[in-house]
């Protein structure tokens, strides 16, 4: 082989990895956006879950605090509100109005000792207890597989494949400003 036939060699095999590292960090992209998607969808189910137990909490709440119409009223708009959202970052905000709207729904319930005492009421508690803790896991594995996913598209090389293929980073999906723990619902 002369020195032109190496040089095309080199060439073809250079080209034959470039070709394969771009498809394969494409790929490893296009998992990463898909597993966030999918995280995001646990979080959505949680959320979802959170806001059917409402309803039944209102309720159950309005059979013996029937005049406190105001704090009801707040309580549905706020899980409106949050059902309504689109993205992590409006679904963060939403979620932050309606834990302080249902910790006001649960402040009320305190000066209610049959309520706290009736059956219904102890098992949505409990319910919404354990939905939350299900929404607080969930937002911390949406976090972390953005976490990934942004850092493969921010990160060089692979920054160079989202930028061609048009990848984007993703919002996270924080934990409301006042929230350090879980919000208690337990009396």
């Amino acid at each position: 082989m002369d020195h032109m036939e190496w040089f095309l060699l080199a060439l073809l095999v250079i080209v034959v990895a470039l070709v394969g590292w771009f498809f394969l960090t494409y790929n490893n992209l296009v998992k990463s956006r898909n597993r966030s998607e999918n995280a995001w969808g646990q979080v959505d189910v949680q959320l979802q879950r959170r806001y059917d137990l409402i309803p039944n909490l209102v309720e159950t709440v309005k059979g013996y605090a029937s005049h406190e119409k105001e704090t009801f009223e707040r309580v549905i708009a706020a899980r409106n509100q949050a059902q309504a959202a689109s993205g992590p970052a409006e679904a963060a905000q939403a979620d932050n109005i309606l834990t302080g709207a249902l910790r006001q729904l649960f402040a009320l319930a305190e000066a209610y000792p049959e309520l706290k005492a009736s059956t219904n009421f102890s098992q949505l508690q409990d319910s919404l207890s354990d939905t939350e803790n299900k929404v607080s896991v969930s937002r911390q594995i949406y976090n972390d597989t953005v976490l990934t996913y942004n850092n493969r598209v921010q990160t060089v090389p692979s920054n160079i494949v989202a930028n061609l293929a048009n990848f984007k980073i993703r919002e996270y999906f924080d934990a409301p400003e006042a929230a350090d723990e879980a919000p208690k619902v337990e009396f």
